[in-house]
């Protein structure tokens, strides 16, 4: 329990709450800049990095597009020179063996001693290919770009096709157009259907041209070249889905025959030997490599009519050596990255790049160096960059003057309580109270604040309830005294022996009135003085109680003293037989016959302890905080000539606290009541001046 107090007086505390407030600002300060920096910093190289990888692959794209579709580096300088004034970079094109072929900054520093990337069409840099890619690059298409009089044709064929597809099906398909200007149509799935493509004469675009037939065939030469006889081999097909030629698996062959079917339907279909020359006088064989990829050619499938019926030359297929092609339907060609084990795709790409040799420009070095970072002596900040640094210095302050405002509010809002009920007492409004929220400085100030009011309410209420008793007290026998002198004065009573006692007993109370305040007054004063001497406590009690044996048993009460010899404490005696003999005429006013009255004296923990016990009526427990009060009666209704001045248990308790002691009751109603007064053995501290008494009122 203790630590769970301690814990949340900590919580509570006005030191630690400050603390807090300033931790958490530090905190949130810090995590600020720590995360602007790195984000900053981050952000700045990451566009940075962008924007230098974006140039950069721009700068490569056109370059590996130009030797995609030249054969030499002749004539790149005005291609280098215009992209070195669109980026602001300069731009160095070398052999590989570092000879310049083109630099868009002439008397700059020297080259930098790695490469930016490599130009190769052949073998795009991986560094600006996407992944998966063919790194041969789609532009360089060597012996497969049409002429003009097929593109056109073609195009013909694909526009009408497209307008079939429209107006007969309501199908929307798009016309492509591929880097050797061969176009194919890009059609969803339910457009792709073989039987709706050729109704509307979409499949003719599957036929390759002449001079498609030509490179097929070349390139299907390379390919038996590189394989093994007898190993699963590839040829190629002009693919009417993306009009590009793809290589297709090969049917299997016995290894001691040649590549070549052995249906009779396709006698005519042989694979040639690579080492076998091309006969003129024999056409159908030499373009049989473009058509072997279909088991069941499509007889119907012929060529278009502009193309020659036949060709002399190998190279130069006729038209009915290539029927394979227009068997399969548009968009359903097989996947020969799927197909195609790793040694036929090996030469699927050695035959391409040597196929396409010619036709590109060798591999060259190219170095991009940009000249403002060489310049640049800072980072520098974007506009996004300074709306984050402003936004977050604005949240900071936001933050310090919400936890501000809220920190102080808490604070202030309790001393404006305070000052509030303050000023209401100053006014006269009585005694205030302010609500106590919280365990820490601000709560014990504000308990201590309800403490002092509740002790000034009590205080006020005793003076007041003082001044009333006192003119009540004062006014009743100085009235009795008034009205018997003036009666006698009148001649209307006789001053006989009865009366004149009567008048005296009246001045008595009148004395032992003022004699009780005038001890009273003297104890709050620190002025009532004590007579210290040895006392034995016995002998106090004894003395006591004989001065009230009479009394008691004229009123049917037995009173008897159970003391120890040889307890002695220090003392002024005069006081402390007042002390017993104020509790003894309390217990004979309120213990009714036949009853008893008790007096034990003894010593117990380094005190000397005096009770007095009774057999009366009792106190309520509600009460028992107020007997030792002031004027204080538990029946309102007794008079002071019955019930006393309501002085008595007040000077007891003065003069017990004077001898550094304490003075306490226990009470059960309709059983009795018990005094004790506590006085140490020691003396206490006799100063005649009262303890730190604690008010139970």
């Amino acid at each position: 329990m203790a630590r769970l107090r301690r814990r949340g007086a900590l919580r509570h505390s006005l030191l630690a709450r400050l603390l807090a407030s300033s931790v958490l600002v530090a905190v949130c300060s810090i995590i600020a800049t720590a995360w602007l920096a790195v984000q900053g910093t981050s952000d700045s190289i990451s566009v940075e990095q962008g924007e230098t990888l974006a140039v950069d692959t721009r700068i490569h794209d056109t370059l590996v597009g130009y030797a995609a579709e030249h054969p030499q580096w002749d004539g790149v300088q005005g291609t280098v020179d215009d992209l070195a004034a669109d980026t602001g970079r300069r731009i160095v094109l070398t052999t590989e063996n570092r000879r310049p072929i083109a630099d868009s900054g002439d008397g700059a520093p020297a080259l930098p001693m790695s490469t930016t990337s490599v130009v190769d069409p052949l073998a795009v840099d991986v560094t600006f290919a996407p992944e998966d890619a063919d790194r041969i690059d789609a532009r360089a298409v060597g012996p497969f770009k049409l002429g003009k009089a097929d593109r056109s044709r073609l195009r013909t064929i694909a526009d009408d096709g497209v307008a079939c597809m429209d107006e007969t099906y309501g199908e929307t398909v798009e016309v492509t157009v591929t880097p050797s200007g061969r176009p194919f149509v890009a059609a969803p799935d339910s457009a792709g259907d073989p039987e709706l493509s050729s109704m509307c004469g979409l499949d003719a675009l599957d036929r390759p041209t002449k001079s498609e037939r030509k490179a097929l065939a070349e390139l299907n030469r390379l390919m038996d070249a590189c394989r093994k006889r007898g190993e699963p081999g590839a040829e190629f097909q002009i693919d009417g889905a993306t009009g590009e030629e793809v290589p297709v698996p090969a049917p299997d062959t016995d290894p001691g025959a040649p590549s070549a079917s052995t249906d009779p339907d396709n006698a005519q279909a042989p694979q040639p030997q690579p080492s076998s020359g091309q006969d003129p006088a024999e056409p159908p064989p030499a373009p049989e490599p473009s058509s072997a990829p279909r088991p069941e050619p499509e007889p119907e499938a012929s060529p278009p009519a502009p193309e020659p019926p036949e060709q002399t030359a190998p190279p130069e297929a006729p038209e009915h050596s290539a029927p394979p092609e227009p068997t399969s339907a548009p968009y359903d060609l097989p996947g020969p990255e799927q197909k195609l084990d790793p040694r036929t795709a090996a030469c699927v790409d050695s035959s391409r790049r040597e196929q396409l040799d010619p036709y590109v420009a060798p591999a060259a070095l190219l170095f991009i160096d940009d000249p403002d970072t060489q310049s640049a002596t800072g980072l520098s900040l974007s506009r996004d960059g300074l709306l984050r640094v402003s936004g977050v210095v604005l949240a900071v302050l936001v933050l310090t003057v919400v936890v501000s405002v809220v920190v102080s509010t808490r604070l202030v809002r309790p001393v404006h309580a305070l000052t509030d009920a303050v000023q209401r007492m100053r006014a006269g409004e009585g005694a205030a109270r302010v609500a106590v929220r919280d365990s820490g400085e601000i709560g014990r100030l504000a308990t201590a604040f309800n403490e002092m009011s509740a002790h000034l309410e009590r205080m006020e209420a005793q003076r007041k309830a003082m001044v009333s008793d006192v003119s009540h007290e004062l006014r009743t026998p100085l009235s009795n005294l008034r009205g018997w002198l003036e009666a006698a004065q009148d001649g209307v009573a006789a001053m006989d022996p009865k009366r004149m006692a009567m008048l005296v007993e009246e001045t008595l109370v009148l004395q032992r009135i003022i004699d009780d305040l005038q001890d009273l007054a003297l104890a709050d004063a620190g002025k009532l003085r004590l007579t210290p001497e040895p006392v034995g406590i016995a002998e106090v009690v004894e003395q006591a109680a004989a001065s009230y044996r009479l009394r008691a048993r004229d009123a049917g009460l037995r009173l008897t003293t159970e003391a120890s010899d040889g307890t002695a404490v220090v003392a002024d005696r005069t006081r402390l037989l007042q002390a017993v003999g104020n509790l003894l005429s309390n217990a004979l006013r309120h213990t009714p016959a036949p009853g008893a009255i008790t007096v034990r004296a003894y010593a117990a923990d380094g005190d000397a302890v005096i009770e007095v016990a009774d057999t009366g009526t009792g106190i309520a427990p509600e009460h028992l905080p107020h007997v030792f009060s002031r004027f204080w009666r538990e029946e309102r209704s007794r008079s002071r000539r019955t019930g006393g001045s309501g002085l008595g248990l007040a000077i007891v308790r003065n003069l017990v606290e004077l001898h550094g002691g304490s003075a306490s009751v226990a009470s059960t109603p309709g059983e009795g009541s018990t005094f004790t007064l506590r006085i140490p053995l020691d003396g206490g501290p006799l100063d005649g001046r009262p303890g730190d008494a604690h008010d139970d009122a």
